[in-house]
């Protein structure tokens, strides 16, 4: 018998903070052929979206705004990044990996990933389209 999925919606948002703090943390923690990309993504989300609230949840970097929730993901694996977009299926030209819900992803393996104009594009569209909401 097939177990039943829980929803996201099941699991508690992370607890937002202005601070910076513990996503420099996090970032300390990745593996050191990473953190070039994990930099460069960190400081395009957040030249690119004012007002961004940030936390640390499941070893996963959040990034969020009051009017929208959290709109960002990172999680850093073995060899890529995953750049979660929380409302990236009413992107005009979505991330191309996921399928359920409104997320989707991408795997970024190298700097020139992070540094493309598309990665750029979703991340200035994620700053106008609803993410995941959290209670503030």
């Amino acid at each position: 018998m097939e177990k039943s999925r829980k929803p996201n919606s099941s699991r508690k948002a992370p607890e937002p903070s202005e601070s910076h703090a513990d996503i420099e943390e996090w970032m300390g923690r990745v593996m050191p052929d990473l953190h070039p990309i994990v930099e460069r993504l960190d400081g395009t989300i957040r030249e690119t979206i004012p007002g961004l609230r940030y936390a640390i949840k499941w070893k996963k970097a959040y990034y969020g705004l009051p009017e929208v929730g959290w709109i960002l993901e990172l999680v850093a694996y073995d060899v890529s990044v995953n750049v979660v977009f929380f409302g990236g299926a009413d992107f005009d030209a979505p991330p191309p990996l996921g399928t359920t819900d409104r997320s989707r992803y991408v795997k970024v393996k190298s700097l020139e990933e992070a540094e493309g104009p598309e990665m750029q594009a979703w991340i200035e569209q994620a700053r106008h389209v609803p993410g995941w909401a959290w209670t503030a």
